[in-house]
């Protein structure tokens, strides 16, 4: 089966990737944070408002406009989400569609860790880490079915036209080859310690 476009370009953001456990409505006191429950926060709330724009864009403008969108608008939208959070949030990968994605040394570590426990069925956490007053947030982005649209095997999931136009405006894209349940990418969030609250 498949899928039209639209139907790519609305699940790119909103399904087509598996973004872990929901979060409780537990309070956490400023004092003591739990910094992976915070992570998991700012990755789903920027995930849901990335998400909430495509579509916006796809119902108002059209699918053309909406691949516009993900190509120049998804970074000033993840940063204004980093402002309300106080953090520096990234999605980045191993073989990223946009150059500006890539992963660095430590990323690419933590890459490996989360491929090795997919593949191994080991229940996924996030990771954490913490140096000179920052925590550093790392979590897996795992591909489903959906996802194949745009970063599976050329061809045989993503169809010519989505192809064509994804070669058009991401020359060095690296993102495509995978199948479900693998892990594409992490979220790499680093906020300032001392600045964190359940807000």
């Amino acid at each position: 089966m498949r899928f039209s476009p639209i139907s790519i370009l609305i699940f790119l953001l909103l399904l087509s990737c598996k973004q872990g456990p929901k979060i409780s409505d537990k309070k956490v006191s400023p004092e003591n944070p739990d910094y992976a429950e915070i992570g998991m926060s700012y990755a789903q709330g920027t995930q849901k408002v990335l998400g909430k724009t495509l579509m916006e864009t796809i119902q108002n403008k059209g699918v053309e406009e909406a691949v516009v969108f993900c190509n120049e608008k998804a970074y000033p939208l993840t940063d204004s989400m980093a402002t309300k959070f106080n953090a520096r949030i990234k999605r980045v990968s191993d073989k990223p569609r946009n150059p500006n994605n890539k992963a660095n040394a430590t990323e690419l570590t933590y890459i490996e860790t989360f491929k090795k426990a997919v593949a191994s069925g080991d229940s996924i956490a996030p990771i954490l880490d913490k140096a000179n007053g920052e925590v550093y947030f790392y979590y897996p982005i795992i591909t489903t079915g959906l996802c194949l649209n745009c970063h599976g095997i050329p061809e045989k999931n993503i169809a010519p036209e989505v192809l064509t136009h994804l070669s058009k405006l991401y020359p060095e894209d690296k993102a495509v080859g995978y199948g479900p349940d693998e892990v594409r990418g992490i979220w790499s969030i680093v906020f300032d310690a001392s600045k964190s609250s359940s807000d």
